[in-house]
């Protein structure tokens, strides 16, 4: 067939209407014409050929297949299919001429229905390429998206009888994309781990209210490129943000009948397709130039982009759940299974697990991952439930080939990989166990922390720990202090200001009565339940707030933020807002109009500022506790109010008040030009009495005289106090305060 007929097969150009019984009807399509193609790379891959013909070549892996029909979908939704008839280890392909970028598709995959062994296809339903780059239209869950009888009346045996009905309509479709961007223009800002400050945000919530962003970019990847989103993000310090996902997502049922949608985003269906609702250029494949263009606009301003990926498990969920893509393609090939091939094994919580030490799952989530890093411009990952990749059989395994993999990557052992190291399953809790090469969300900081300024400690041995940098979890196999991601908050839970202003979790919202969300917060309403107008609770809070920032960008480890968190955002108690796709996680830009509020902006600034102009505060190696030179002068120590170093009965006593040191003078390694690396000398001063105390400085070899830096008892923090104590002076520390002091 010439170039140009195929082309017309394609496009469905040119139909002559034709007489059937008297009536003029459209003559049905010609036959999609297909060449052999090949079986790599996998997906939807825009080129021209040897003799100079323009066409995508498709190649999907389908390992029990039986066969594979590529579906072809015209602007009016009308289809066209072909078979795929070459076979090339397990996977289908085929060459289609005339198919150019902006053209959507997705296939058909024919095998056994027999549900009992695991095997569930069914080519009545339309799937979504699992290399799809963009992904056009809607996930809704109407009967007829589902590989099974959804509403049969049996529910017991409902996934066992196969339903028959068309889900094209009804699902949304792969794009082609053609990208040939080399990235020549981009600067990676390539921000060592040590000096890295997070800032966890939503890509919609964080720009959809914001008032200098033009209304037609709020919500998307523009706008979070948007001159004005990036310049709040460069006055804050922040060096990367991580962003809650961007793969393409669908809305789970129970949701849609509520009249709710995910808001989060932790339930991926595609993993190359940047999540389309939040492009404003288009969904054809613009998603995709958009998504770049973001990336580049916050490499300018010398912030890297960390993607939150979640590829433990995808929107089909169980038995009971939607046939999509992964479970029609091959579901016994993608997914974990039990001894009862009809059930799921669940390591996630949401009805499935992918089954990453098959070959194809774990080149299916490399591939993803090298995809965003070299083409998409990422420059790191943090893993949803990352003990459920690392499970090889059952148990969690360090040794896994999901982890194996990762660190001989050329491409991933580079970017930066943060674990979420748990999941729900049996062993999943895995804090301090992930291997170097990754850095870990560390929940015992947040539970020491938040558990201090509450006044639940019952001693400060954990706290301590914490503070410089968790040393009992991860000074092993040559990890390094920035192996702990320190964080008080997270998308899943308090906001900062609702930690301080709740002790209930108020989840009406969600619509699943309050039963929603962890019952553990560690919160403190410092003595009223949520919103209130006496001024001693809100002045308490806005002072409680001052101490759990302070008290975690002073760590020792590398600090995660969310975002508004800086600016007192309210979630009105929501401690699970994964639904609130409305106010109630959009940020509030009309804070930092408050002065109160501001005060708290410019607090956290000026913090992220002192991390990064002082290196004591951002240390490369774990301190050693031991004196380097003859005067005695250790890199770390820790102090009574008293003025006296602690003792071992000291750290096992109850505690409201410790002090602890950070000297400057021992800091490992050496700068870019070979030099030592010498700093200021601090001194730290937490205290969470209810009442005022007294600390005594501690004298040689620590200083001679301290300037106070921070005081967060002062409500303006857009300077620092600047007093300055001789050594042995008991100096006041007011109720729930914490001091820095430089030693001069």
């Amino acid at each position: 067939m010439s170039s140009a007929a195929e082309q017309e097969a394609v496009t469905g150009e040119r139909r002559p209407a034709v007489v059937v019984n008297g009536a003029r009807r459209a003559a049905p399509p010609p036959p999609v014409p297909v060449r052999p193609g090949a079986p790599t790379p996998l997906g939807a891959r825009f080129r021209v050929g040897p003799d100079g013909v323009a066409g995508t070549n498709f190649a999907l892996w389908a390992g029990g297949a039986e066969g594979v029909e590529l579906c072809l979908f015209d602007a009016s939704g009308r289809e066209t299919r072909a078979r795929l008839t070459e076979l090339t280890h397990e996977i289908w392909h085929g060459f289609v001429p005339g198919v150019r970028p902006g053209q959507r598709y997705g296939y058909r995959v024919h095998g056994r229905w027999d549900p009992w062994t695991g095997a569930r296809w069914n080519p009545a339903k339309l799937l979504l390429d699992p290399y799809a780059r963009a992904v056009d239209g809607d996930f809704g869950l109407p009967p007829e998206v589902y590989g099974h009888v959804r509403d049969w009346p049996q529910q017991h045996v409902a996934d066992t009888v196969r339903d028959d009905r068309d889900s094209a309509p009804y699902v949304p479709k792969g794009v082609v994309v053609h990208d040939d961007d080399d990235w020549a223009d981009d600067r990676r800002p390539k921000t060592p781990w040590a000096d890295s400050v997070i800032y966890e945000l939503h890509v919609r919530g964080f720009t959809k209210l914001h008032p200098d962003i033009p209304e037609e970019l709020r919500g998307t990847y523009a706008g979070l490129a948007h001159p004005a989103a990036v310049e709040h993000l460069v006055r804050l310090g922040v060096t990367a943000v991580e962003l809650l996902p961007v793969h393409q997502f669908a809305h789970e049922d129970h949701l849609l009948r509520r009249g709710l949608r995910n808001y989060w985003g932790y339930n991926s269906i595609g993993y190359f397709a940047p999540h389309a609702a939040y492009a404003a250029s288009g969904t054809t494949g613009q998603q995709v130039g958009e998504f770049k263009r973001m990336v580049r606009a916050l490499h300018a301003a010398g912030i890297e982009v960390i993607l939150d990926v979640v590829y433990n498990h995808t929107a089909e969920a169980g038995e009971l759940g939607p046939t999509l893509s992964l479970k029609g393609v091959d579901n016994r090939g993608y997914y974990r299974l039990q001894g009862d091939a009809r059930r799921y094994a669940d390591y996630t919580g949401c009805g499935n697990t992918l089954h990453v030490v098959q070959p194809q799952v774990l080149r299916l989530i490399t591939d993803s991952l090298r995809y965003w890093v070299t083409e998409m411009g990422v420059d790191g990952f943090r893993f949803d439930l990352a003990a459920a990749l690392a499970r090889s059989m059952h148990d969690v395994d360090m040794l896994s080939p999901f982890l194996a993999v990762i660190a001989q990557d050329p491409v991933l052992r580079r970017v930066k990989l943060i674990a979420e190291p748990w999941d729900v399953g049996s062993g999943g809790y895995q804090v301090g166990a992930f291997p170097p090469l990754w850095t870990e969300w560390n929940d015992r900081y947040r539970g020491a922390v938040r558990d201090f300024w509450r006044g639940a400690l019952p001693d400060v041995r954990d706290l301590g720990y914490r503070l410089s940098g968790s040393s009992d979890l991860y000074a092993w196999g040559g990890r390094r202090p920035y192996a702990s991601v320190n964080f008080v908050t997270a998308h899943d839970g308090y906001t900062l200001r609702d930690l301080v202003s709740y002790e209930r979790k108020h989840n009406e919202a969600n619509g699943e009565g309050n039963r929603d969300g962890s019952g553990d917060n560690r919160s403190w309403n410092c003595g009223a339940e949520g919103e209130t107008d006496d001024e001693r609770v809100l002045a308490l809070r806005r002072r409680q707030l001052r101490n759990l920032l302070t008290t975690l960008l002073l760590s020792t480890g590398v600090p995660m933020l969310v975002a508004g968190d800086e600016l007192g955002r309210t979630q009105r108690g929501n401690n699970n807002a994964y639904c609130q796709d409305n106010e109630i996680s959009w940020l509030d830009w009309g804070l930092l109009e408050q002065p109160g509020w501001r005060a708290l902006f410019d607090l956290t600034s000026r913090l992220i500022g002192l991390r990064h102009a002082h290196p004591v505060l951002r240390r490369r190696a774990f301190f050693s506790g031991r004196a380097h030179s003859a005067d005695g002068l250790r890199d770390l120590a820790w102090f009574t109010p008293q003025g006296t170093e602690m003792t071992e009965g000291d750290w096992y006593a109850p505690a409201a008040t410790l002090g602890m040191y950070l000297s400057g003078r021992d800091i490992p390694g050496r700068d870019e030009q070979g030099a030592p690396i010498l700093d200021d000398s601090f001194l730290a001063v937490l205290h969470t009495g209810d009442g005022e105390t007294r600390f005594t400085l501690p004298g040689s070899p620590w200083a001679d005289r301290y300037e106070t830096v921070v005081d967060t008892s002062r409500e303006a923090q857009d300077e620092a106090p600047g007093e300055v104590h001789p050594e042995g002076t008991a100096i006041s520390v007011p109720a729930r305060t914490v001091l820095l002091l430089r030693a001069v």
